[in-house]
């Protein structure tokens, strides 16, 4: 079946919601759900019973990278700085140092055991050497995985900063592939410029997007989640113009703001979650359509040794000899190299060969989603299995003891107290937003005189104003006091 205008939108909504129903009940057999988006999509392709014909590379590449700046922003405005600061040394190596390794070690197999060129090999072990954002969110919150100590916050930071080294290693290794007069040493200027303008504008667009936020003044709540989303767009183009690497910005832009007081702070983060789970089906269901099983048919020996090469050699290697420096039990070091799936970011990356028009790359995206699929197969439905086998998850009950996850369920036995404010606290004639309030406190209503008022970013505190706050735990109830300089009776 050919798309056309008349039955686009019938067909897209009819794929969302089977996919969105196969979601709710996948995880009762253990199998993840974006890799039921991705057979939903292959079974609607021209080889499956739906019979779509969907071969555009060029469009699927353009799916992807609107989704992935959704699904990145949305993991970064979750991003709690305080849990990622003591671990961001150990982020960073991983991300980097690890990718690399990962890519280099990968692609030297497959040179051996190939006739690809080594930069083919490169090219190829450089696609797949990222975690994926969107595997690795979906998976460890879908599951609500409590993992000991700083394990889950180190796999969301890599996750989500590991894939512009990724991208910078794969446009590097394309170029050599096209370009075969360079040298190796000539991508290196490359890689510093992405990553270096990445991590600088990514941090100003952030500063400048917090500052937009907080004083444009809209009339309406809704178009605040909308002026986030530009700014997001206007982040990643403008770096990618200006020469830097665009999901670094972004993410970087991301973790900034989702750690400031913003206006409306709430509404954004609840419609960044949907838009990210929206983004991620979308793009799972078209890497779905994109991919033509019977080419794949004759790859999957070899992408399944590569595979499995990459898995238990390759990316343990780049795990364990970037860590080798931090203080980490060696259970948390295997646990993190098993948490490496692969899923749709590769597949994206796999459509840069296929636009570049070079003479492997049917074979290299053929591989790539074989790759992908097993990894998410193998990996993605062990992570629970795995963690209680290394000792690396918390116990039940911890995890119904947990504050943050309290209070981000707004659970009915939070803490509630009415603060009156006198006239020599702080807090009089500012706005909450300048507060600096407790992350795990919120003001949840004002009574002024007779009347109550529902408040948001923007509202000002009056003198003989009576707060009604609510906290997950009483101590909580310290900081607020501290926060907002008022006397205790």
């Amino acid at each position: 079946m050919q798309l056309t205008i008349e039955n686009i939108l019938l067909v897209g909504s009819l794929l969302l919601l089977i996919s969105i129903i196969a979601g709710k009940t996948s995880y009762k057999f253990g199998v993840p759900t974006l890799l039921l988006f991705l057979a939903i999509g292959m079974l609607a392709g021209s080889d499956g019973i739906g019979g779509i014909r969907f071969d555009d590379p060029k469009l699927a590449q353009f799916i992807g990278i609107v989704s992935l700046n959704f699904i990145l922003f949305s993991g970064g405005l979750d991003t709690n700085w305080k849990a990622v600061k003591p671990i961001l040394k150990e982020g960073i190596a991983l991300s980097t140092l690890g990718v690399l390794l990962t890519a280099l070690s990968l692609g030297t197999f497959v040179w051996f055991i190939t006739d690809f060129t080594i930069y083919e090999s490169l090219l190829l072990g450089s696609i797949v050497s990222s975690t994926d954002a969107a595997a690795v969110f979906s998976i460890l919150r879908s599951k609500s995985l409590a993992l000991k100590t700083n394990l889950r916050p180190t796999l969301e930071l890599e996750s989500g900063s590991n894939d512009p080294m990724a991208y910078v290693l794969t446009l590097a290794f394309l170029t050599l592939v096209i370009n075969q007069d360079k040298s190796f040493l000539s991508i290196i200027p490359l890689f510093l410029q992405q990553m270096i303008l990445g991590g600088i504008l990514g941090i100003s667009f952030g500063m400048l997007s917090k500052y937009i936020i907080n004083n444009i003044k809209l009339d309406f709540e809704g178009l605040y989640p909308v002026l986030v989303i530009t700014l997001m767009f206007i982040t990643f183009s403008a770096t990618d113009f200006l020469g830097g690497n665009g999901f670094l910005a972004i993410y970087i832009c991301a973790v900034y703001l989702g750690n400031q007081d913003l206006i409306h702070k709430k509404t954004i983060l609840k419609m960044f979650d949907g838009l990210a789970w929206l983004m991620q089906i979308v793009l799972f269901l078209t890497l779905g359509l994109l991919v033509f099983p019977s080419q794949i048919i004759p790859y999957m020996g070899i992408g399944l040794l590569i595979s499995l090469f990459l898995i238990v050699v390759a990316r343990p290697i780049g795990v364990f000899i970037s860590l080798m420096f931090f203080k980490m039990k060696m259970k948390r070091r295997f646990y993190i190299s098993w948490v490496g799936l692969r899923g749709a970011v590769p597949i994206v990356f796999a459509t840069y060969p296929l636009l570049a028009g070079i003479d492997k790359a049917n074979m290299i995206f053929n591989i790539v989603f074989f790759i992908s699929v097993t990894s998410i197969l193998i990996q993605g439905t062990t992570l629970s299995i795995v963690a209680k086998w290394l000792d690396v998850g918390l116990p039940e009950t911890q995890k119904k003891l947990s504050a943050t996850d309290l209070l981000l369920e707004e659970n009915p036995k939070a803490e509630m107290k009415e603060l009156l404010i006198t006239p020599d606290c702080f807090a009089v004639d500012k706005k909450i937003v300048e507060l600096g309030f407790p992350k795990n406190a919120i003001i949840a209503m004002i009574r002024r005189g007779d009347s109550y008022i529902v408040p948001n970013g923007l509202t000002i505190i009056d003198a003989k104003d009576t707060l009604i706050v609510l906290a997950d735990r009483p101590v909580v109830f310290d900081e607020v006091y501290k926060t907002l300089k008022r006397k205790k009776d």
